[in-house]
């Protein structure tokens, strides 16, 4: 819900603060950045002290952070309390991602995967529409004070109805060291991770670069209007757990290249001048996020049976890569060629997630994990 809510007042931030698009952009990048840091730590911890103790510590760590965030006086401040914002995220991102392997188990991996990646799609959709109605109606930190407010109310209900896990994970070895080796000595993990990366990378170049976009003529969106362009994401709610069934009966291959298909598509129809066909293009591109989404996350299970915890965090670390990527890397591009040249970039990462996945992964769910 926080994670990228400053995507939609980016063009606010760069106003207010006197800033460039790129600079703007690093409220995105900090976050995710954060994420990618401590995302491999976060799965070895939760081994020692519990899936749901440290879902909850990292719930209230957020809080603070994101009320934080509401104080800072200066560009420099913010990024410190996104970057903060972003640490403590994978307490709650990828432990939970490891607590669903172990609860669910490997017959019902695709559906419970869909049905926690449909939970946050809908933090995500919240978090962004939010900020952008706050931020048309109010100054801009009153959005973090909201947020926080909404983040703490949430680590409060985790923390009082959240079922403690029933199952101990596969146990980790005693050296982290020795794990994350061989994690990336398996072909199948390294090309989930390369997946991953791209996936994200896609998805925030998007929703980041779309907004500098819209907020020029002939569009001249206001906040309140790109904030509303979120609503595109409550549709992934619908279409992912019906991925998740598909991913159950044709495999996990099989869905991710027809859903980043339809996304390569939906980049495109952006190009077109009409804010209706590029609402639609959004659409699209964001449904195939969450549904490659679904398909890396639950391909974990079946690509690891030891320290799969860790495994999951490294896949998290990489893919907040990607994220904090594709928010810094277009910059340039945005610059030189404006929103043409960054969709020619983002649909070639999409071409390259189709092909890594079709030639990496194999098909079906055979029994592949080492």
């Amino acid at each position: 819900m926080t994670v990228y809510a400053t995507q939609p007042i980016l063009p606010v931030l760069r106003q207010i603060l006197g800033i460039s698009e790129f600079l703007a952009s690093l409220t995105v990048t900090a976050s995710t950045l954060g994420m990618a840091l401590t995302a491999p730590f976060a799965g070895r911890i939760s081994d020692r002290i519990g899936r749901k103790r440290t879902i909850v510590i990292a719930g209230f760590a957020l809080a603070v952070a994101t009320l934080g965030a509401g104080f800072a006086a200066d560009l420099p401040m913010l990024l410190f309390w996104r970057f903060l914002q972003g640490m403590f995220t994978p307490g709650i991102f990828a432990v939970t991602i490891a607590y669903i392997h172990d609860e669910w188990g490997m017959a019902n991996s695709g559906s419970g995967m869909a049905k926690y990646v449909g939970g946050t799609v809908v933090g995500g959709f919240l978090g962004r529409f939010l900020a952008g109605y706050i931020a048309s109606q109010y100054d801009w930190h009153v959005v973090f004070f909201v947020l926080g407010g909404l983040n703490l109310m949430s680590a409060i209900i985790i923390w009082q109805f959240m079922p403690v896990e029933s199952k101990k994970g596969a146990p980790a070895t005693d050296r982290m060291g020795p794990a994350v080796a061989e994690h990336f000595r398996n072909p199948l993990l390294l090309a989930t991770f390369a997946v991953g990366f791209c996936v994200f990378f896609s998805l925030i170049s998007t929703f980041t670069y779309i907004n500098f976009y819209l907020a020029l003529p002939p569009f001249s969106l206001p906040t309140s209007v790109l904030g509303s362009l979120f609503f595109v994401y409550l549709t992934s709610a619908v279409v992912t757990p019906i991925a998740g069934r598909y991913i159950d009966r044709y495999g996990h291959r099989f869905v991710l290249v027809c859903g980043i298909a339809a996304g390569a598509t939906g980049t495109l129809l952006t190009l077109v001048p009409s804010v209706p066909v590029i609402v639609l293009g959004l659409a699209l591109v964001c449904n195939a996020v969450f549904v490659a989404q679904t398909c890396a996350s639950g391909f974990l299970g079946l690509a690891t049976k030891t320290n799969r915890a860790l495994a999951v965090g490294l896949y998290v670390m990489v893919y907040n890569i990607g994220g904090s990527t594709g928010a810094a890397v277009p910059g340039p591009i945005w610059k030189a060629y404006g929103w043409p040249g960054v969709v020619a970039l983002i649909v070639s990462v999409q071409l390259l997630t189709m092909l890594l996945a079709w030639n990496l992964w194999p098909p079906k769910q055979a029994p592949v994990a080492k």
